[in-house]
């Protein structure tokens, strides 16, 4: 027997939709307006039927709406208006609103009706119903923060019971966050290689992860690795190595153990400088058996990160042209940095099985920290140029070259510029430049401080520059008298190259030096008696003398074995006293004065007027380490002020 359901069908709330494009966007309809949606419902309404009350008037008056219907067409037509029934309901309605108005203004002004409560009897309540009604509410609530009580309790007594053996999800849920991992069939397998960074390493960095059961836990543990109790930094990636894992890290035999990178600068079997690069920064020495996961798989990546380095060293090594040949014998490489100055570069690993490890050696403590974070940089910077390659202009161009190889055409660059853009230098050629860079400075730094120690007067200061290039610095050296520092300044700037020196003089001169640093002493002991010279002319000005001649290459007297002498005159401001000052390199400064007139000028046959003993007589020298003064220019100012009061 079929039932009869009543359905409400509703319209869907989104609009339909209007078309579709070739791209798959469908286009919808706008939704309707309030005027357009009452337009539409009212199309639905059905006024050709009647309510009851019209079908009564109907029958009681049928034959005189027919006799009139059949008269008037006009009337006929009026009645069957469409909103002739909307409009009775309306009229409707008002009357009732009105009725409603009424009846509450009546009820609210009091003109009229007035209002008034009745009173009703209160029924007796007895007070033991009410105590007895508040112990059941409280029973129940009693109830249940009990129930509540004891499923914190239970659940506590489970965390209990679980918390020595941790979760195995968990922990893969934590190795994963820092790991990268995949299922071979039923096996995980991880890997800690630098691939994903740019590296192109052939050894591969696989590792297993099972679970740990508890008979292993009990009775094996991990193999030892460095660093175990050093904190880890930034957020800490598992529990404490004093709770035992749920996983088990299995890595392969050549990864295991500890390994950095040696760095060592001899000369004559001296050391001189060393470096050693441990990402974990740990020795064989502290190793332990209860190794967390974490930093078993650091302690290994560390590992590999020695190896693709000290690999990629040994390959250039083999492969690179040089003056003296580099060396590569088992795990170190041999390459020469300056003449009798060897730079050796050790790969040294240890997996900690050794049954008598040995000791570190002393010059592995004392380590450069800027070498270190050069070897770290480069291989870095390696890894950055495989995996990042500039965006070609415009987007349909190849992808690979540089920027500058993309200009080339525009600029018609030549043979010779397209070579030299393809040019780069390997991570060997960098490490041998820094650290004939770091020989250079070294020689330049010990230069300038024997000079300041041998030198007084003047004073010798340098002022090195804090930003520099692992491959260039620059130092400028003022010399300067104290006490007349205001009167005259000699400064030149050296720049610190790989294997030169570049200095720039005070007059625009620049001189270019080899690594000798005797080069470098002896023009700054040429520098140091300009300086001089110059010091005596311009305090001649402040003291109102005249200056009368200068040499910067005196060609008298004795040939010097370093440079060349320079000399100057000055007269006194009448003219009366003349003094001559002479530095050289050698010798150190000699100081001789003349008297005009001349007090030995005697008439002769050829020399007869007195005139001529006016051109000053022979000088004289002073013996200068007699006279008072704390340095050459208060010596100088001192001479001057009393030949000119005498």
């Amino acid at each position: 027997m079929a039932y009869s359901v009543n359905i409400s069908v509703e319209a869907p709330i989104e609009n339909q939709i209007q078309e579709i494009t070739y791209d798959g966007q469908e286009i919808y309809q706008a939704p309707l307006t309030l005027s357009e949606n009452l337009a539409k419902i009212a199309q639905k309404i059905d006024f050709s039927k009647t309510n009851g009350e019209e079908v009564k008037k109907e029958q009681l008056e049928g034959n005189e709406k027919n006799e009139e219907d059949t008269k008037d067409p006009a009337s006929f037509q009026s009645s069957l208006w469409p909103w002739d029934s909307v409009r009775n309901k309306l009229r409707n309605a008002l009357t009732e609103v009105c009725v409603l108005a009424d009846v509450l203004a009546i009820a609210k002004e009091r003109n009229y009706m007035v209002l008034d409560p009745t009173s009703h009897e209160s029924a007796d309540v007895k007070p033991m119903i009410q105590v007895y009604a508040r112990k059941k509410a409280l029973a129940g609530a009693a109830s249940v923060l009990m129930m509540g009580t004891e499923r914190l309790r239970n659940c506590q007594a489970e965390l209990a019971r679980t918390r020595s053996t941790p979760d195995f999800h968990i922990e893969l849920l934590r190795l994963r966050q820092n790991w990268r991992l995949k299922k071979v069939s039923n096996s995980i397998i991880g890997d800690l290689s630098y691939r994903t960074a740019g590296s192109k390493y052939t050894q591969t960095g696989m590792f297993e992860v099972t679970k740990a059961e508890e008979e292993e836990k009990s009775s094996n543990s991990p193999p030892a690795s460095p660093n175990t109790g050093s904190s880890m930094s930034g957020q800490s990636h598992g529990p404490s190595n004093s709770k035992a894992s749920a996983l088990r890290v299995t890595i392969p035999s050549e990864l295991q153990g500890v390994a950095y990178i040696e760095v060592l600068c001899q000369k004559d079997q001296e050391d001189l400088c060393s470096a050693n690069i441990s990402l974990l920064n740990s020795s064989a020495n502290n190793s332990n058996t209860d190794m967390h996961w974490q930093q078993k798989l650091e302690a290994a990546q560390n590992v590999l990160f020695c190896k693709e380095l000290f690999s990629q060293l040994a390959r250039e090594a083999v492969h690179l042209r040089a003056p003296i040949p580099h060396m590569v014998v088992g795990n170190q490489i041999m390459a020469t940095v300056l003449p009798g100055i060897q730079l050796i570069i050790g790969l040294c690993h240890s997996t900690g099985n050794d049954k008598k490890p040995t000791a570190p050696p002393p010059h592995k403590t004392d380590h450069d920290h800027v070498l270190e974070h050069s070897l770290h940089q480069l291989l870095r910077e390696v890894h950055y140029n495989n995996s990042n390659h500039p965006f070609p202009h415009p987007a349909s161009g190849p992808l690979g070259p540089s920027k500058r190889r993309y200009v080339a055409g525009p600029t018609a660059a030549d043979r010779y510029e397209l070579l030299e853009m393809t040019k780069s230098q390997t991570l060997l050629e960098q490490i041998i430049q820094q650290a004939q860079h770091f020989f250079m400075r070294l020689r330049t730094e010990y230069v300038l401080d024997t000079i300041a120690k041998e030198v007084k007067d003047p004073l010798i200061v340098s002022h090195w520059n804090a930003l520099n290039s692992p491959t260039q610095s620059c130092v400028k050296i003022n010399i300067l008298t104290h006490g007349y520092d205001s009167v005259c300044r000699t400064s030149m700037v050296v720049h610190v190259g790989e294997k030169s020196l570049k200095c720039v003089c005070r007059d625009g001169r620049v001189m270019h030096m080899s690594y000798e640093p005797q080069e470098l002493r002896d023009l700054i002991f040429c520098q140091i008696y300009q300086h001089q010279i110059s010091a005596v002319q311009a305090l001649a000005k402040c003291m109102g003398w005249q200056f009368l001649a200068n040499s910067s290459h005196l060609g008298l007297g004795s040939v010097e074995p370093l440079g060349n002498a320079s000399s100057c005159i000055l007269a006194s401001p009448i003219g009366d006293r003349m003094i001559a000052v002479r530095c050289e390199p050698q010798t150190g400064v000699q100081v001789a004065i003349a008297h005009s007139p001349r007090k030995d000028f005697f008439p002769g046959q050829l020399v007869r007027e007195r005139k001529w003993e006016n051109l000053g007589g022979s000088f004289k020298e002073v013996r200068w380490d007699k006279m008072e003064g704390k340095n050459f220019l208060n010596k100088m100012e001192l001479l001057m002020a009393s030949l000119t009061s005498s």
